[in-house]
């Protein structure tokens, strides 16, 4: 983790809990909340938001995300996403694969369990790469075709 980071990492958590109290999720009643670092230190927040239809549902990772790309944000240094289940919950497929698209592999990932800081673990530190080996990405869209 840079300095950076580490010195904004407490302020990155409580934002994620602080989103996840703003969660639209009358169908699953699974709240999560995420908190995006912009390379400028700002954090955006984004919170789950259901729809009756269940296919326009969209994650807090992504809710986080759009946000963050619609205000002119491009270069994030670090994301947190914590639920109400007492164990890390990490990113869903299609989130993972959003956060590919701006992040780099190595960008550290807190899962907060609901209750980090009550226990030992209750953050666990991840990467990118380790979320989504093998990852596709835009620079592959490069790539020579033959």
């Amino acid at each position: 983790m840079t300095a950076s980071v580490v010195s904004s990492r407490d302020r990155l958590l409580q934002a994620a809990v602080e989103a996840k109290s703003f969660a639209y999720v009358p169908y699953s009643k699974f709240r999560v909340g995420a908190a995006l670092l912009t390379e400028d230190g700002e954090i955006i927040k984004g919170s789950n938001i259901e729809n009756a239809s269940y296919g326009g549902t969209i994650c807090a990772e992504r809710t986080a995300f759009v946000k963050a790309v619609s205000e002119g944000h491009r270069k994030f240094v670090a994301l947190a996403v914590t639920t109400d289940v007492a164990s890390p919950i990490a990113p869903c497929g299609m989130c993972r694969q959003v956060i590919r698209e701006f992040c780099p592999l190595d960008m550290p990932i807190l899962l907060a369990a609901s209750s980090y800081l009550e226990k030992e673990g209750g953050v666990r530190e991840s990467t990118l790469e380790e979320l989504l080996p093998f990852s596709f990405g835009p620079e592959d869209l490069e790539r020579d075709r033959g």
